[in-house]
């Protein structure tokens, strides 16, 4: 059934499935910051990235030639871009409160679709322009970013939104060249290294054999959910995609419920469904075009 849909009705689903194993991994890791830094959990953490690269590598016939880059300067550069988002992602964190950085982060499916066009000669439609600016409003009713806070700081969460959308269109252009795990593979030796270059400034300590296993599950579900992430861009433009990005704050809100209690309010229910309704009627007109 699934190899029946089209590329974008394929990576609409990959992204969505992605979305939650991303947001799933990120409640892991909110435990996980109480005990370590960003550095330390990105490099624990990045140790098991490559448990689900060298199973697949196993299972798949080629061996590690299934890991050459055909396209080195776009692998590297989509590597630098995504290194770069994390980094700016933690600094946002770090100086802005965590509703007005997510909103700013957020707007990069808006860029994405804007860079889709120039970047990538892809067609976006006014149909989907709508749907990601009513996706976009949604998240801004669930966030409620306050309007406190140095300006100067909302820097940081603007260039992790337009690092993110250049790190995805970097991504789409080697749909052509390299496979989903071969840019998964060099993207996660980046963040990998990104995290144990942190280590002398920021030091470290070792986890215990408990906080192993949550880094060991986080790596994983991180690994999993970038290497759908990055298999929906090589089958669907950018612009099919982007608005199911959104679909990870539904999720979170969930988690959010189901472990801290948090409850949603009206303004986060009547978000979320601007958000899912916007995915669905991409996917509406995804599967349309079979």
């Amino acid at each position: 059934m699934f190899k029946d849909l089209s590329n974008g009705a394929k990576g609409a689903l990959c992204m969505i499935t992605g979305g939650m194993l991303m947001t799933t991994q990120d409640g892991i890791t909110k435990w996980l910051t109480a005990e370590f830094h960003s550095g330390e959990i990105m490099f624990f953490r990045g140790l098991f990235t490559f448990v689900p690269i060298l199973v697949i590598v196993a299972l798949r016939s080629g061996g590690l030639e299934q890991l050459a880059s055909r396209n080195i300067k776009g692998t590297a550069m989509r590597a630098v871009f995504g290194a770069g988002t994390s980094i700016f992602v933690v600094t946002s964190l770090a100086f802005l409160p965590l509703a007005d950085a997510l909103a700013i982060i957020f707007t990069y499916p808006i860029i994405l679709t804007a860079l889709s066009m120039p970047m990538l000669g892809e067609s976006v439609g006014w149909r989907r322009w709508l749907a990601v600016c009513v996706g976009f409003a949604g998240l801004l009713l669930m966030v409620k970013p306050a309007a406190g806070g140095i300006p100067y700081y909302y820097a940081f969460p603007l260039l992790t939104a337009l690092l993110a959308a250049l790190r995805d269109v970097a991504t789409r252009r080697l749909r052509s060249d390299d496979s989903a795990i071969s840019i998964l593979f060099y993207s996660m030796v980046a963040g990998l290294i990104v995290g144990a270059a942190s280590l002398p400034a920021f030091g470290a300590h070792w986890p215990s054999p408990v906080q192993w296993g949550l880094f060991a599950i986080a790596g994983i579900l991180s690994a999993l959910s970038h290497l759908l992430t990055i298999q929906a861009l090589l089958w669907a433009p950018g612009g099919t995609t982007a608005p199911f990005r959104y679909l990870t704050l539904v999720w979170a809100a969930l988690i959010g419920y189901a472990v801290w209690g948090d409850v949603p309010d009206a303004w986060k229910l009547s978000g979320a469904a601007l958000v899912v309704g916007a995915g669905l009627f991409i996917l509406h007109r995804e599967l349309r075009r079979r």
